[in-house]
């Protein structure tokens, strides 16, 4: 029993998996809507919701530092998955790399912590959505009621988890249910509409820029990096870290871009373009607008779910035009995000229930929209009740921790690969091997370690769930090992 948790599929195998084109997904995504899909994926949350609450708790006008560490540890990850697409262009993604190099026990493990970081992240953006949308609206004169536009649930770390007084948070369900039938019916609609959202986003944030540089005060920057409090992770250098590990989220998109290798035209080239190429214009972009929005506004008044509103509210009225239009390009932004987060997630399971782990539904592919139709359905309503009752800051946390996990495993198991089976065509490779890959896992460890330990918990908890779904389904229908038992 022991051996077969450890058993795993050849490089071969899951390229024959890749190509069969019976009943499967179909080859229509080009280089420029991967770039595209992780541009919309990467620039939203980060931007949008996280950079206040990282600066606001964390490291006050500091956290562009926070997002630079954080870019350095993905610009590693992003060279393992590039290297790793090109080989195996699988809709897996990092669970299929997994179970090539390190086994069936491991690939279970990071497939289920991914959902961490593809569903949570989605939940994590919808809330989000749903916080922009009530500010949008109030610039009409139309307010919702916070009953039902809010989390019924707050966690706080002195405290614990409280009640609001709100039912539920719906318009943070209905974007999520939007997105979701979006996706079933087919991932043409689904990149031609995150491409028109991504133009809207990008025009949003280039404007953002040029009319707010006039309006930063050097006394937003001063203190730069505030003085720690005297507990870890609360300002200081700590505290850079610690806000690393939140906004480290921001970048989840580039590696959602690997579990579209099965519908890319020319993945050995597209995939790695893709995931560099969108990544290095999402950290710039980041760090420029971080760098703005703490100093237009005070950090310590974007700990809100809304903190780009404040900033907008601060450039007064001679700008109302701007505001209306950016709250709108937020929201478009924002649910491209969610798209293809939820899309990433989809993908996950199609190839996990695909090799036996999950339950045949989550890989059935509907015969007119050649899309894995009910593994989403079923992925939409769970993301729905969980945007639906928990806050955006348990959330990003654990999003945060999910994503960690998965690049670490990403990044050792190019080593590995590279170590076992140093002859195989890699249509691109890891420059500066072993280094990368190695700075790529001891960094992701650390960066987890800096996370709060209540995340820890929940971390533990999740994956000791997942064990239980594994121990008694997935292991007894696995399909390679049933081959195995056969051979």
């Amino acid at each position: 029993m022991a051996k077969g948790l450890f058993a795993k599929k050849s490089i071969q195998d899951l390229k024959e998996e890749a190509s069969n084109k019976k009943d499967g997904l179909q080859r229509s995504l080009t280089g420029i809507n991967l770039m595209s899909m992780g541009i919309g994926a990467i620039v939203g949350a980060g931007v949008f919701v996280l950079v206040g609450q990282a600066a606001a708790f964390y490291a006050g006008p500091a956290v562009v530092f926070s997002f630079l560490f954080a870019a350095i540890i993905c610009v590693f990850a992003a060279l393992c998955y590039a290297e790793f697409a090109s080989l195996i262009p699988i809709a897996g993604g990092p669970y299929s790399y997994a179970y090539a190099t390190l086994g069936e026990i491991v690939a279970w493990t990071i497939g289920w912590g991914l959902t961490l970081e593809y569903l949570f992240s989605s939940a994590t953006v919808s809330v989000g959505w749903s916080g922009y949308l009530s500010s949008f609206l109030a610039e009409f004169g139309l307010y919702l009621p916070e009953k039902i536009a809010s989390s019924p649930l707050a966690y706080d770390v002195a405290t614990g988890w409280v009640s609001t007084g709100s039912v539920v948070n719906l318009p943070a369900m209905l974007i999520m249910g939007f997105i979701g039938c979006m996706i079933a019916v087919g991932i043409k609609v689904a990149s031609t509409f995150n491409n028109i959202i991504v133009v809207i986003k990008l025009t949003v944030i280039v404007l953002f820029v040029i009319l707010g540089i006039s309006y930063i005060s050097a006394e937003n920057w001063t203190p730069f990096i505030p003085s720690n409090t005297g507990i870890f992770g609360e300002f200081g250098f700590s505290g850079i870290f610690r806000g690393a590990g939140v906004v480290f989220f921001a970048y989840i998109g580039f590696d959602a871009l690997s579990t579209l290798a099965q519908e890319a035209r020319d993945p050995q080239k597209d995939m790695p373009i893709g995931m560099i190429g969108s990544l290095g214009i999402a950290a710039s972009i980041y760090i420029i607008m971080a760098l703005v929005l703490t100093g237009i506004v005070s950090y310590t008044a974007l700990g809100g779910p809304a903190p780009f509103s404040v900033a907008l509210e601060a450039l007064g009225s001679k700008f109302t035009w701007f505001r209306y239009f950016a709250k709108f390009g937020i929201l478009a932004g924002l649910s491209s995000v969610i798209l293809v987060m939820l899309l990433g997630q989809t993908r996950i399971f199609y190839t996990m229930a695909h090799d036996g782990l999950l339950p045949k539904v989550f890989g059935k592919v509907h015969k007119k929209f050649h899309t894995p139709f009910y593994n989403t359905i079923l992925l939409t309503l769970l993301g729905m009740l969980i945007s639906g009752f928990f806050p955006v800051v348990i959330l990003g946390q654990l999003v945060s921790m999910g994503t960690l996990l998965a690049f670490g495993i990403v990044c050792f198991g190019v080593l590995v690969l590279r170590y076992r089976q140093p002859s195989l065509h890699r249509p691109f490779k890891v420059p500066f091997f072993p280094w990368i890959p190695l700075a790529g896992t001891l960094a992701c460890l650390l960066q987890m370690i800096a996370l709060p330990s209540v995340t820890w918990m929940q971390l533990i908890i999740w994956i000791f769930l997942g064990y239980i779904i594994y121990f008694s389904y997935g292991i007894r229908n696995s399909v390679l090992r049933k081959k195995q038992k056969k051979a």
